[in-house]
């Protein structure tokens, strides 16, 4: 899951190892707020690197915030992100780090799936609720409907 700096390539082609961030340029462009890159790097997701009170962040940093967004969004703890992230070495190319998450995304998909599950099931609860609903106010206006012409 993780990306070394060397294969950063940006949407014009070239690639930028060097290059560093500010906390607002990667907070604007990823669409989180400074307090989240903080968080990130008080847990150990990111690292930058310090310039008195400024962080600076390399485009390992920025790679990795992607990953960990991704993850996020795929659901997995902030833990699970961590352990992903921690595997990578560049001695075997990521494989190690790819294996496991393999491994996790294939937990993950079976958990989304009972969760899809239950979620359909609470679904259908309340279209069968709904339609009861409706014929018991029905039922109750009808015969509210009545007492008045009586």
């Amino acid at each position: 899951m993780d990306i070394t700096a060397k294969d950063i390539t940006h949407k014009d082609g070239h690639k930028d190892s060097h290059r560093t961030y500010s906390i607002r340029q990667l907070s604007k462009e990823f669409d989180v707020t400074a307090r989240a890159l903080r968080f990130y790097e008080d847990k150990g997701l990111i690292s930058p690197e310090r310039k008195g009170q400024t962080r600076l962040y390399s485009a390992r940093d920025r790679a990795r915030l992607q990953l960990i967004l991704r993850g996020k969004r795929l659901g997995f703890s902030l833990i699970e992100i961590h352990e992903i992230l921690d595997l990578y070495t560049p001695k075997d190319h990521g494989a190690s780090q790819m294996k496991a998450t393999l491994v996790k995304y294939r937990k993950q998909i079976e958990t989304l799936k009972r969760q899809r599950e239950d979620i359909d099931a609470a679904i259908q609860d309340m279209v069968d609720g709904c339609a009861w609903l409706e014929g018991q106010i029905s039922t109750v206006e009808q015969q509210n409907a009545n007492e008045h012409k009586a």
